[in-house]
């Protein structure tokens, strides 16, 4: 058997509205199922936020050296704070909608493997 009709049957099926906007991408992570996770970020990110913004103010006012490598440091370490937590927001997005997209591939396998059998 030929590959021809799968290749028409993926072609005539495949639909890009349903590919995920950043509007959905933000839905998902702010939905029920990930509100834990939402929380948890968003608190983090408050916490690095005040003590990069403490940190650099601090630096400002400090004229001994030592202080303003201490304080220096610790708004480095506020930023890429920041930074990791993001990242693992993101992370946390995306295995949503690879759980999503392996759903839907099984399902579509599924499908196809019907409508090969009815073909033949």
């Amino acid at each position: 058997m030929s590959n021809e009709p799968i290749k028409r049957i993926i072609e005539d099926s495949y639909d890009e509205s349903e590919e995920e906007s950043l509007v959905a991408i933000a839905k998902d992570f702010y939905s029920r199922k990930l509100l834990s996770t939402a929380i948890l970020v968003s608190g983090l990110v408050l916490v690095f936020l005040a003590l990069a913004a403490y940190s650099a103010v601090q630096f400002l006012r400090s004229d001994q050296t030592r202080e303003q490598i201490m304080y220096a440091t610790l708004f480095i370490c506020g930023v890429n704070g920041v930074g990791l937590i993001k990242i693992f927001a993101w992370e946390m997005i995306h295995r949503q909608s690879i759980k999503r997209q392996i759903k839907n591939l099984e399902l579509r396998i599924a499908q196809l493997s019907e409508e090969i059998r009815a073909q033949k």
